[in-house]
Formats: C-alpha cells, structure tokens, sequence
C-alpha cells in the first residue's frame, strides 16, 4: 500500500488549484496525501454560515485518517476568498479584515480538531494569488 503523508484542506477556487498543487509539490507530498476541497477551505469548515459542511468534512477526515493512516492535516487558505466576503456580509473588507477572518477559521478549526483528533498535526497556510 503506498504510504499517504497527509491530508490537505484547500479551496475550490479554480484561480487557486494550480498554486496548491505548485505548494504541495515544493513539500515533496505530490502522490502522497488525500485532498478535500471545500469553498473556503477552513472558513467553509467553522463558520456558522456554512454548518452544514463541518460534519461532512470531519467524516472524510476520520475515513482518510483510517483508510491512509494520516498523521497531518494541512490546510491551505487564499488571499481574496470569496467565503471571507460572504461571513463578513455587508461590512467594509479588506485585507487586514480578510486576514483576521483566516486567522479566526484557523483558531477553530485547530480547537475542533484537537477534540476529535488530538494526535492530528496540523500545519495552515494561506496562499496568494500573487506567489
């Protein structure tokens, strides 16, 4: 069986799918994890407005940790996401509020995890549109 190294969490931003799998590569992980892409990536995970998804993404976590044994998860955010923009609503958005709202799902997401998978290694990254 071929050994997997993690799981990754990323966007389904099409404008993002090359800079993930250009980011995977440079960590040497091209064939070796399993991949879950949810808008938002994180945001998508722990936000109110998407709870419906948080279920379904801890059940494929859980079915990969036991299917490839996984020992990490990484997830990987992007600059300009349109989720952050949804969970902001109506209030003025910028970069500085767009990086707090990465940083809160990142917050969660690790609190969440650490209940259900303590084990879990988590790494996070958010990536730009711009290298």
């Amino acid at each position: 069986m071929k050994k997997y190294k993690a799981m990754v969490l990323s966007c389904i931003d099409p404008r993002f799918q090359p800079k993930v799998f250009e980011y995977l590569k440079t960590k040497k992980l091209t064939g070796k994890y399993s991949s879950f892409t949810i808008a938002g990536a994180a945001i998508g995970v722990t936000h109110k407005k998407f709870t419906k998804w948080q279920s379904t993404f801890l059940d494929n976590l859980s079915t990969s940790i036991k299917l490839h044994n996984i020992k990490k998860l990484i997830v990987i955010n992007h600059s300009d996401c349109g989720a952050a923009k949804i969970v902001n609503g109506k209030k003025k958005f910028n970069h500085s509020i767009e990086n707090k709202i990465h940083k809160d799902s990142f917050k969660k997401i690790k609190k969440i995890l650490g209940k259900k998978f303590p084990k879990l290694k988590v790494d996070f990254k958010i990536l730009s549109l711009k290298g």
